[in-house]
């Protein structure tokens, strides 16, 4: 500290001799005057009786005077001896003056000091920059982690919600790192590391800030990647710094984000095992678990790929427990949308038992994404409180997208479009294992042109044989709608084609789901740790299974899509009504197609036949 005074006392120095100098030569040099005659000219002046007074200086040649009007003038003289007699006789005022030093002070200053300072500053400069890189060089090693601050604004388990079990076991430590001694009476010691494992945006950092804020101990945040470079040993270097921190701090919690890029397994990197990336784990491995043991440090890692992370890493004794964050289901996604709807002001048919409920799938992050939405949708539309629809716009918003109004389509293909979402539809309603219809739109949304919308009436684990071909038959209702209203098939249905594919071939390679092939899992997938996932697949089956699989592939969809189409041409009236109804509404949702299905009349006046 007392170093970097001094150097600022160097810079703060040289500052305050440029501004001396400044001043010394602008402010005591002599004014200027306004003209410069010859001598010829001042002695015609003083002859004329122009002249007011003359100043002479001991010792120089120069001489001022002032005019009979008030200029003041500056002439160079000779040696001339009749100049006093010239003055005498013409009555102008002499006077005498010592010699004028500062001129000499100026030229002095302008000369030599002044490129002296600028030499000096250089010089300072040069040496602070020199210091600089110096202290950067010995900083790369350092760690980067951030030690939270306390007086920052908090987060508790009581901003974290839909994780109650996470909680749970989270808990525990919170509570050890507050009162450890009741844990050492029993000879129990803290767990040396947690892992959390779930899909992105399930809260896995929120929960290690809330756990910092509930413990009240220091809290060090840094990412995977902040360790890795490109330099060899600077992410151990980092790690050892890191860990010095942390035992200064102790009792405290460590969180490293992101942990599987800099724990993925050893020996898969390009550069063998001296790979940098590799000796960085190994220098946390040590830390972690070595020979010196570490005192009330906890280290949090959170990670949502926890099958390609190193052996050693996950063993206990480092990371004794892994904490599973998984995604909310239907209580969980009430109690986050409390949270995050908790400071809006929402209106009095905003449900959040129905939105939860409308809501499957949805992570902590998506939740948040889907309050924000909601309000930015009520603001745009000028209103004071968040009301129903504008939750339900921001639902379809963040499943599918943004409303595309520009996107021009023309009635032809606007038709086909509405007679093919009616066709998923239909076959949603006709299906006892189908989920239940939420509502049915034509108006495009992100790369849809239409969207069909069911709802699980509970969260599911498990799903049967006769809930996936259900599904497929569903898939293809929009295509053989298509087929069966225009005799003609468009594009529109390859994304429908190539999932209900995909759940057509696991059902056979890898659920077991097919009588003919057996209860066989055929192709082992290749993910390489360090190429990534999906690199490859192991064929570990013939030529012949291969090509019993195909059929047995085509056999599930042919016999889906032929049951679709059985099911459409049996309610061939329903198709074509609410199909003419939507391409009037645009939107309807699941009551008004009810009331369509059980033959009611239609809303607007449209024709039910056939173009």
């Amino acid at each position: 500290m007392f170093n970097k005074i001094f150097k600022n006392m160097g810079v703060y120095f040289l500052v305050v001799l440029l501004g001396a100098s400044f001043i010394v030569a602008t402010f005591f040099q002599k004014p200027q005057e306004d003209e410069r005659p010859n001598y010829t000219e001042f002695v015609q002046a003083v002859e004329s009786g122009k002249v007011k007074q003359v100043e002479m200086a001991s010792g120089s040649n120069q001489i001022g005077y002032e005019t009979t009007d008030g200029k003041k003038m500056r002439v160079y003289a000779p040696n001339d001896p009749s100049l006093i007699q010239t003055l005498k006789t013409n009555k102008v005022n002499i006077a005498v003056k010592a010699p004028d030093q500062s001129s000499w002070w100026a030229s002095v200053i302008s000369s030599i000091l002044l490129p002296v300072l600028i030499i000096v500053g250089l010089w300072i400069f040069m040496l602070r920059q020199a210091q600089s890189g110096s202290n950067q060089a010995m900083s790369f090693g350092k760690s980067r982690a951030k030690m939270m601050v306390e007086n920052k604004t908090r987060v508790t388990f009581a901003d974290v919600a839909g994780v109650d079990e996470a909680k749970i076991e989270l808990a525990e430590i919170v509570d050890f790192l507050k009162s450890p001694e009741k844990y050492q009476a029993l000879g129990a010691h803290i767990p040396k590391g947690v892992l959390l494992v779930g899909s992105p945006g399930t809260g896995k950092t929120l929960l290690a800030r809330a756990i910092a804020g509930e413990a009240g101990v220091p809290f060090f945040n840094i990412s995977g990647s902040d360790f890795v470079e490109m330099f060899v040993g600077v992410g151990a270097s980092r790690v050892r710094d890191l860990f010095e921190q942390a035992k200064k701090h102790s009792p405290c919690i460590v969180f490293v984000d992101e942990i599987d890029a800099v724990g993925r397994q050893r020996g898969a990197g390009m550069g063998g095992g001296h790979d940098e990336r590799e000796q960085t784990l190994n220098q946390l491995l040590v830390e972690m678990d070595g020979f010196e043991a570490n005192v009330s440090v906890v280290v949090i890692a959170a990670t949502n790929r926890p099958d390609i992370l190193d052996s050693a890493l996950l063993r206990p004794g480092r990371f004794d427990r892994q904490v599973v964050v998984d995604n909310p289901d239907v209580a969980g996604r009430e109690q986050i949308l409390k949270v995050h709807m908790k400071n809006k002001p929402l209106g009095s048919n905003v449900d959040l038992k129905v939105l939860a409920r409308r809501t499957p799938g949805f992570t902590g992050a998506d939740l948040m994404n889907l309050a924000n939405e909601s309000a930015l949708i009520a603001a745009r539309n000028d209103r004071k409180e968040i009301k129903m629809e504008d939750c339900e716009a921001a639902i379809d918003r963040v499943i599918a997208g943004p409303e595309r109004k520009s996107r021009l389509i023309g009635d032809y293909e606007k038709k086909v479009i509405a007679f093919h979402e009616v066709g998923h539809a239909l076959i949603a309603k006709l299906l006892p294992n189908c989920d239940p219809l939420h509502k049915v739109t034509i108006v495009s949304r992100g790369m849809a042109l239409g969207l069909t919308m069911t709802i699980p009436t509970e969260d599911r684990v498990l799903t049967s044989r006769s809930q996936m071909l259900d599904r497929i038959t569903m898939m293809l209702g929009g295509r053989v709608a298509e087929a069966i209203s225009f005799n003609e098939i468009t594009t529109g249905a390859s994304n429908d084609l190539e999932r209900a594919t995909m759940v057509a071939r696991r059902m056979v390679t890898e659920f077991g789901m097919s009588e003919k092939v057996g209860p066989i899992t055929f192709g082992k997938r290749q993910e390489h740790v360090f190429m990534g996932r999906d690199f490859g697949e192991d064929r570990n089956y013939s030529d012949d299974v291969a090509k019993l699989i195909d059929e047995e592939v085509k056999r599930i969809i042919t016999e889906s899509y032929d049951r679709a189409r059985e099911l459409l041409l049996q309610h061939r009236e329903q198709l074509d009504l609410i199909a003419y109804e939507l391409i009037a509404q645009e939107t309807i949702d699941a009551e008004e197609f009810d009331r369509l299905f059980k033959g009611g009349e239609p809303s607007s006046t449209s024709p039910v036949t056939v173009a």
